[in-house]
């Protein structure tokens, strides 16, 4: 009956996209332990250097003595605990927002978001290059998708005056940090369209969350408060934890559990997740020097690859793509980095175009310059062959 999927994989391989777990035997961190052999770890997406922290886990480890490790139901059952509930009040204060909601993951609220603002009868505009979890949102909604071409407010802008009018409701949806090219979106732009259009502005902050902006608070921090914007955020990446989040008005948020199926059918996140993520905010706030290192890190990393000749694309923060094209010869690229003691991923379709496959590399507030020229000593070696 299944003999189909190794017909399927076989094809996979053939054109290098076939995709393998890496079976890590450490923590996160700047160092991994992988088959045997410590390597400089330029592939996670732990900005801040949080997910290995002790100050994390002895916050988890408190609130699963006192609360256990499982939330045991939905929070509309039983799993609304005092440590989820402090970490919305938490994020919800430090946002600036009138009301926080928690999902058990980034993907899962972008899914709730989208998917349950807009549906038969509105009109959702998506970046082409926007998140799968954005994109399956938008899927799931049953809404008419019109999608814009990257960054380009004018197109969204035309798409607006040609298919807004006629649709009920109307979802701008966007990544701000897009995770595979580490470059913006226009969001003044798309802030003005989403008033003058009457339409609500949905921006995931994953990849900004606790890096950019004021206060590490994204970069929608620069807009002014809006009930058109509904901000989407993560706990899993710079923040070390597990989890994702909606920042809203009050209004936003109680509609979202009464109507998010996402939210209203799977179990709470875990006490120990919530209080690890609440330690991580402080911590965010406290240490603002950790976004200052990696975000000079970055630029430091971008003009020392342009100088050698790599193509970095748009990138402006802690995520630079090394573009190299065929997906082959990416995945070539990243094993000969690995074999010089640097873990890089090779991102190949359907993560990005056809044509655009790269190695993603991710920059840590735990790394240092002597780290970075490693890479690019690593890097230049590897290129060569």
């Amino acid at each position: 009956m299944t003999a189909w999927m190794d017909d399927d994989l076989a094809d996979l391989h053939r054109r290098g996209l076939r995709r393998v777990r890496r079976p890590i035997a450490s923590a996160q961190g700047v160092h991994v332990r992988y088959r045997g052999r410590d390597l400089l770890n330029f592939s996670a997406n732990d900005y801040l250097n949080l997910a290995g922290d002790p100050r994390l886990a002895c916050a988890a480890a408190a609130a699963a003595r006192r609360y256990g490790t499982g939330a045991g139901a939905s929070p509309l059952v039983s799993g609304y605990l005092p440590p989820l509930r402090a970490l919305e009040r938490t994020l919800a204060g430090w946002e600036g927002a009138a009301a926080a909601l928690v999902f058990s993951s980034g993907f899962a609220a972008n899914l709730a978001v989208v998917g349950t603002l807009a549906g038969a009868g509105d009109a959702v505009f998506s970046d082409a290059l926007n998140h799968a979890s954005l994109i399956d949102g938008c899927r799931l909604g049953r809404a008419r998708v019109h999608v814009y071409r990257h960054a380009d407010a004018n197109h969204l802008e035309d798409l607006l005056r040609r298919e807004g009018p006629a649709a009920r409701r109307r979802l701008i949806v966007t990544d701000t940090v897009f995770s595979m090219d580490g470059d913006f979106a226009p969001l003044a732009d798309l802030f003005d369209l989403a008033r003058r259009h009457d339409s609500l502005l949905v921006l995931d902050e994953a990849h900004a969350t606790g890096v950019l902006g004021a206060d590490g608070r994204g970069l929608a921090a620069a807009l002014p408060p809006d009930e058109v914007v509904i901000k989407v955020g993560t706990l899993s990446k710079a923040l070390g934890a597990q989890g994702g989040f909606v920042c809203g008005t009050r209004r936003q948020v109680a509609w979202l559990v009464n109507r998010a199926r996402p939210y209203i059918f799977s179990t709470a996140l875990a006490p120990p997740a919530a209080a690890a993520a609440r330690r991580a905010i402080r911590i965010v706030q406290a240490e603002p020097e950790r976004r200052r290192h990696l975000l000079e890190l970055a630029d430091f990393l971008r003009e020392r690859l342009a100088g050698l000749g790599f193509a970095t694309g748009g990138s402006r923060c802690q995520i630079v793509p090394v573009l190299v094209g065929d997906a082959r010869a990416a995945v070539a690229l990243s094993r000969r980095l690995e074999e010089a003691g640097i873990l890089a991923p090779a991102i190949r379709p359907p993560s990005v175009p056809e044509g655009t496959a790269r190695l993603r590399l991710s920059l840590t507030a735990g790394h240092t310059r002597a780290d970075v020229e490693q890479l690019l000593t690593a890097l230049q070696e590897s290129a060569k062959c």
